[in-house]
């Protein structure tokens, strides 16, 4: 009997984390719709805080459910928590995330001239054009960062 009751606590548990795991995946899908129709730019800014928040779970119940777990997407095998990213309001208003900034500050050190390359201020300009962001800390942080990718 102990065993039955044991079998059955387990595949209880394993059903509830399952569920858990299908209702993070379908809120994720509800939110991160841009990213998955038009790419890492449209990536919105997003915390396990939040989506707890929002699913009634607490943030460490949603970071052991997602756990080595990885989602398909129409840009590749990407980890779950790939989804979860801080970001910076726009002047529009929405948020943009971190990932989105990268991206667009490395299209803007690809494209400039290898003997002149742009200051910090003028990716800051750039990017506001561009992403409708400013934010002097990412592009510095970033361009650190996308430099030492792009130096031979």
């Amino acid at each position: 009997r102990d065993k039955m009751r044991s079998g059955k606590f387990l595949i209880s548990a394993i059903e509830q984390r399952q569920n858990t795991l299908q209702q993070i995946a379908d809120k994720l899908i509800g939110l991160q719709i841009d990213f998955l129709e038009k790419g890492v730019s449209k990536l919105h800014p997003l915390t396990m805080s939040q989506l707890g928040e929002m699913l009634e779970l607490h943030e460490t119940t949603i970071s052991r459910a997602i756990a080595n777990k990885y989602a398909h997407t129409p840009h590749g095998l990407v980890q779950m928590k790939y989804f979860f990213t801080t970001g910076y309001a726009s002047a529009d208003g929405m948020g943009v995330s971190n990932t989105s900034i990268k991206e667009e500050i490395a299209k803007i050190i690809d494209a400039e001239h290898a003997q002149k390359p742009y200051s910090d201020q003028k990716i800051v300009e750039l990017l506001e054009e561009k992403a409708n962001v400013g934010a002097i800390g990412s592009v510095k942080c970033c361009t650190t960062e996308l430099a030492a990718d792009h130096s031979p």
